[in-house]
This record gives structure tokens, sequence and C-alpha cells, in this order.
């Protein structure tokens, strides 16, 4: 492993396992105003005129946030949702210079003082690993932020700690099961935790539903925010590819791969993103945004807008589509013309070419990541495929390697024909897909569930994974938003919603509507069950 780790960065290590000791130190007294205060389904705007009126103090939520996860990470309902956090007293002091800024009415806007939790796969230069799941990097301690953590900062958040995720982006096994990591072990689904999260965001997802946490950052390659979304009862923004840089994160595909946030309400996903925004000159995908999208929270935000229901993208799991068949009323009784039956005008002919291409592009663009990190120990696939197998009976204990290892076999001769592979791909999801798909009838925004409910976890068998509406706008590099829209027995199920590229201002509209005549969203009991 890494030598020469500096004392600081050894001594957050022991965080990562929620030592006794530092248990107890979670568990210590809150002050009175932070009692007074109901932090169940907290939002943000609640959180900041708390803060503002004096009921609460940044310090007062950093400890209220702390205290959830010691009773419920590794504890109560035992989620593994969180893998690492700064110590307490770190934390602590970014909170009392937040609060003294707002004293002197320096507020940096809607996130000054809020908790958040990032997904383990996002550099941050505060001592915290950035371990993607994996044992292989519990002491890769990364020289500077990344891009999108810079801003956040910049924006008032406080970055409290790292989240469980699927090990290596759930990119390592053909047979994995999501949310588990070697570093982290296996996340849970807050409303039944012998269930799935999905992945890969997976403790990103389950900490925000589980009220662990307010808001959080996830990463998607296809399905990563938006399936541990909706299966776990919150909202996701996968925006549009370069909305959000890349720089800084550990990837799998440059062509598919962005963060995006993870919150209980659209509006508070909205406040996340735009934190996170910002032209990245150091990724050549990165843009500015030409929109405020908070000016797009509109609770008429459905009214005209044509809406394609996507058949073609259900008939998997019978629950599920009558969910939302009940939903299509809904939609229309906010003023949305609904236009039904609606299929893909080309038919969806990506599948495997979007397998190339990541496999192509994660050998590559995992040697570009490393070579930014010059302490690292790896300096490419290879070695990661022998150091797993040096440490299998801790590092691969229920599944694999085997998409390492296709991924391995890329080579220079392939080329030629991955380039082909994600020019066919791109056009397919794209131009020949949504797109098209949007212009044959004159819509708006194309909808579909999200994902199947959650299944049972099974470590030993993998995923038992049904169905999404993930692949189309991620593959296209178009953005999706994922709102609840009810529960399939104990269940949450979330609506997706998705259109072309740089499309944000309207689905937010329309996702932001859906949410304020539904109001489906609610917490979970945080009890084990077993059904």
């Amino acid at each position: 492993m890494t030598t020469g780790i500096n004392q600081a960065g050894s001594r957050r290590w022991q965080y990562l396992l929620f030592s006794v000791a530092s248990l107890a130190l979670l568990w210590q007294s809150q002050t009175l105003g932070a009692t007074e205060f109901d932090y169940q389904e907290a939002q943000v705007d609640e959180l900041q005129e708390a803060m503002t009126v004096g009921t609460l103090s940044a310090e007062d939520v950093v400890r209220h946030y702390y205290q959830q996860i010691a009773r419920h990470n590794r504890r109560g309902a035992d989620l593994r949702a969180v893998n690492q956090l700064l110590p307490l007293a770190d934390a602590l002091a970014l909170a009392r210079t937040l609060d003294a800024e707002r004293e002197q009415g320096a507020l940096r806007g809607p996130l000054h003082g809020i908790p958040v939790l990032l997904k383990d796969n996002i550099d941050t230069a505060d001592g915290l690993a950035n371990t993607g799941g994996s044992l292989l990097l519990k002491e890769h301690y990364p020289a500077a932020d990344a891009f999108l953590v810079q801003r956040l900062r910049d924006a008032g958040a406080i970055i409290i700690g790292k989240a469980n995720l699927s090990e290596w982006a759930n990119f390592r096994s053909t047979a994995s099961s999501s949310g588990w990591s070697s570093v982290g072990g296996q996340t849970k689904n807050p409303f039944d935790t012998s269930r799935s999260t999905c992945g890969s965001s997976a403790g990103s997802a389950a900490a925000v539903s589980a009220n662990l946490i307010p808001l959080a950052v996830g990463t998607e390659t296809d399905g990563s925010l938006v399936c541990p979304a909706a299966i776990t009862g919150i909202v996701t923004i996968k925006p549009t590819l370069g909305l959000v840089s890349r720089g800084g994160i550990i990837p799998i595909s440059h062509s598919q791969d962005t963060a995006g946030p993870l919150a209980r309400s659209v509006r508070d996903a909205v406040y996340l993103l735009s934190a996170m925004l910002g032209e990245d000159t150091a990724d050549s995908a990165s843009y500015a945004a030409k929109v405020d999208f908070t000016q797009h929270l509109n609770a008429d935000g459905l009214r005209g807008k044509r809406i394609g229901v996507m058949r073609d993208l259900m008939g998997y799991h019978s629950g599920l589509d009558a969910v939302l068949e009940t939903q299509l009323q809904v939609l229309r009784d906010a003023g949305a013309i609904i236009v039904d039956d609606v299929e893909f005008v080309n038919g969806r002919g990506w599948g495997q070419d979007e397998f190339t291409v990541l496999l192509h592009e994660f050998k590559a663009d995992l040697a570009h990541y490393f070579a930014q990190h010059p302490e690292s120990p790896y300096r490419n696939l290879a070695d990661l495929i022998a150091a797993n197998q040096a440490q299998a009976d801790a590092i691969m204990p229920f599944f694999g390697q085997e998409l390492f290892t296709l991924a391995q076999g890329r080579s220079e001769a392939d080329q030629e024909a991955y380039e082909a592979a994600l020019k066919r791909a791109k056009q397919a999801a794209g131009p020949d897909g949504i797109d098209a798909t949007l212009a044959s009838q004159d819509l708006d925004i194309l909808i579909a569930p999200t994902t199947a409910p959650a299944w049972k976890i099974d470590l030993i068998n993998g995923d038992n994974y049904m169905g999404s509406a993930s692949s189309p706008a991620a593959v296209a590099g178009y953005p999706h938003i994922t709102v609840p829209m009810g529960f399939v027995h104990h269940l949450p199920v979330g609506l997706s919603f998705f259109a072309g590229a740089n499309s944000e201002a309207k689905l937010i509209e329309a996702a932001y509507g859906f949410e304020q005549h539904t109001k489906a969203r609610r917490a979970p009991a945080l009890l084990p069950r077993h059904h």
C-alpha cells in the first residue's frame, strides 16, 4: 500500500469502521436548540430558516447527523450506508466558521452550513480516502478536491464523509450484489433491510432516504443514480453529460459518467445540483450552465406539457406498471397532455455497443485517473487485477472480477471497433432514440417507471434485476430525473422523466409539478423487515 501517509490521513482511516470509541463521541450531547427542531424529513429551506432565526446552528445540524449515522449505520437499522466520516471536531470547526459568516450576514446560498455526503469515488483533500469501495484504495488520499467538491465547499456545504457504494461503481463483476463493497460491506434498503438499494450510488441514496444526511452526491454511468434513488424512495437528477465536471472521480466511462444530486425533494436536488455547476477547464466535456434551475421549481410545471408514456420500457413488473397507471390521471389533472403507447421509433439497438464502450473506456480512463495520482501504488487495471487476486479472500469473497478481466483484454487493436461502437451507441440512443421519439409526436418529455421494487439481497447469486428506464438517457448523455411515485407493497418505486440534451429546466418543471401533486415520498421506519 501507499507509504508515507501523513498522520492525519492514517488517523482518519480509523473512522472507516466506526470504532466503539468514535461511536461514543458521536452520541455526546446536543444543545437545547437542536433538540427542539424536528429533523425528520427536514428540507434544506427548513434547516436554513432554523439557522437564520437561531433555533439551530450549523454545529447543531452537524452533531445531529453524526448521531443519526451512529444510530443506524452499524447498529440500529445497520444500513452500512457510510464508509468514512471526518473526525467530529473537524466537521464542527467547519460549521463554526460558517456560523460566524452567517452572524456577519455573509450567506453563501442555500447550502450554507448543510452537511453533505459524497459517494466514495470522489476525490477530497481533507484526509478522507477515496476508496471506490475497494480495500486496495483504503489509503488512497488525494492531494486535491474534485472540481465539484471545490464548488460545494464554495457554496457553504459541509462535506462530512463518504458514502458506501457498489465496489468500483458496480463495474468489477457480472455477478455482483449492488451496494456491496469490500470497504463498507452490504448497504441495505431503509424500507426493508433484507432488500437491495440497487447501485452503484447505494450508500448515498440509503443515507438520504433514512434521514442520515440531508443531501448526498452520487455518480452514474448507467442507472447508478436513478436506480438507487427510485428503490429507496428519493429524488435524483442525472444531468446532461458535462454539466457537472467529471474531474476527480474514479471513472468507468468518460462518454457516460456524471455526478448528480440525491435528495428527498426535487427542490433540494436542484439546490445541490446548482451548487455543483461550473465550467471546469480541465474537463473537455464541461460547460457552463446558462439556466438558473431554481427558477423552474414551478408547482404548475406540468401544465401544457406533452408527455409520452414509454410502453416499451414497461412490462417487466405488473405491480410497478399498476402504480404508473394510477399516476397518469394525476398527470392529466395537473394539466399535462398524455400521449400513450409511445415506443422508440427506431428500436433500442445500443446495448451491445454500450458494453463495448464501457469496457474499452474503463481500461483507458482508469489509467488516466491514476496518472493524476502519482502517490498511488497502482498505475493501471492490470495492477488492480493482480492485487485483487492477491487479496481475494478479503476483496472477492462473494463474486469475482470478470468485468476487470474483459476490460483488460481491450487493446489498441480494438480502437477502431470501439470508435464505431461509440458512434453507433450515441446515435441510436440520442438522435435516433430519444430525439426522434420526441419529434415523432411533438413531445416535450418521455416517462416510464424507473425500475422494479427492491429485490432481496443475495450475495451468492447476485442481483435479481428485472428492468429499468435508465439506459436511453445514460447512453445518449441526456438528463434524467426520477421522483417517488408510490409503493408496491411496502417498497417505494419511482417515475422517470427524460428528454433531450440540456432539457433539465423542462424536466425540473415537470418533476416538481408531479411531486407537488402526489407527495408520494414518505420516510422509512428504519426497522428491520423480512418479508
